[in-house]
């Protein structure tokens, strides 16, 4: 089989491609490639995988009216024609997209010719992407169940929830932390998303400045690419902490390892992104979330609060995220084994492990 992935922008869009794609080649032999950017995430961390990537020209709208959209408008049939290109010569069996606005034209081109699409959609309410592509694709699969109700066109709608990538579900926990050579301390660990988000990591830098003294836990953060990591450095430099002083705290531009970091954390600071959230909690791993305000229809909150509701994350909102605010939700959790470990069995129950064998089962449908 072979099989075509479009998806890309952010780790969220990207992880669950790969999650899919690697659960297919280990049912059976099969041969993948990607299309992406050369802006996105994918540019880096599908070459480092060794898989195929082809690359387009297509970037996202915004939400004012300004020239660079114009811009975008005009790349758009050169995007399609080039997602035909792509298509004639890796010739798949089966097109599935992801997320991101690349999946667009790639999708579109691939239902125009006859291959069968499938569209994964991680979030309860769909990106603009998905929303028009539903009425070409065969499938429109979903993470979550009220996402449905924004696919009345769709030709077909299949609840699967979210891939989670298969080496998060097997990294053992007494294992990462031995990699990782952790104590008994508390280890935490933080990180705004692929592409970081700099309110988050400013309190969070602020929260790591005042407790670094202290040595009372075990750190790590990920402040996200494109410059992130150097306004990081440079918040701690304004703190009066040179962080390379404390081999406690591990501060990186990107987790590449996550499988392991998760695997061995106490407790996660984080996003409420849909795949993260699918990894936290297919892992039971018990979290504070922090939804960003910056995304449509607000679904991180809603992402957020479905896991509250459970008992397997509390929620700081942006505008009450302080240092203050961390301090006392770490404090209260961190060494609180009895909590942490209710926290771990909600988390679980919120969770599903199931979304890449359901997937694969419609792609056999599909491709019949």
């Amino acid at each position: 089989m072979r099989i075509l992935f479009a998806g890309g922008g952010t780790a969220g869009h990207i992880n669950p491609a790969l999650a899919i794609a690697n659960y297919i080649c280990g049912q059976e032999k099969t041969d993948i490639a990607f299309v992406g950017t050369k802006e996105g995430l994918e540019a880096e961390l599908i070459p480092r995988l060794n898989h195929k990537l082809y690359l387009i020209k297509i970037h996202g709208f915004e939400r004012t009216l300004n020239l660079q959209n114009f811009k975008n408008i005009f790349e758009l049939p050169m995007s399609y024609a080039a997602s035909k290109k792509i298509i004639k010569e890796f010739k798949p069996d089966m097109v599935i997209g992801t997320g991101g606005y690349v999946c667009g034209p790639v999708l579109l081109a691939a239902a125009k010719t006859g291959i069968p699409t499938l569209v994964h959609e991680s979030n309860a309410y769909p990106g603009v992407t998905t929303r028009m592509l539903a009425p070409y694709v065969d499938t429109v699969a979903i993470g979550a169940r009220p996402a449905a109700d924004y696919m009345r066109k769709a030709k077909r709608v299949l609840y699967t929830g979210n891939p989670v990538r298969p080496s998060i579900l097997s990294a053992d926990p007494f294992d990462a932390r031995r990699r990782l050579k952790l104590d008994e301390r508390p280890f935490i660990v933080f990180f705004g998303g692929s592409l970081g988000a700099k309110d988050f990591n400013k309190t969070v830098v602020d929260w790591i400045s005042s407790v670094a003294e202290s040595k009372k836990y075990r750190i790590m953060m990920g402040t996200g690419k494109f410059h992130q990591y150097d306004a990081v450095i440079e918040r701690f430099k304004q703190n009066g902490v040179d962080i390379e002083k404390y081999p406690d705290i591990d501060v990186n531009e990107y987790i590449y390892d996550m499988d392991i970091v998760m695997a061995a954390a106490d407790l996660v600071v984080c996003r409420a992104g849909a795949s993260t959230l699918s990894e936290l909690t297919a892992l039971g791993k018990p979290s504070v979330l922090v939804p960003s305000p910056y995304v449509t229809a607000n679904h991180q909150e809603h992402n957020a609060r479905a896991v509250e509701k459970e008992g397997g994350a509390g929620v700081i909102l942006e505008k009450e995220f302080t240092p203050e605010a961390l301090s006392g939700v770490i404090e209260e959790l961190a060494f609180d084994k009895q909590k942490l470990a209710e926290m771990r069995r909600a988390a679980k129950n919120a969770g599903t492990v199931t979304a890449t064998e359901d997937i694969y089962n419609e792609v056999k449908r599909l491709t019949a």
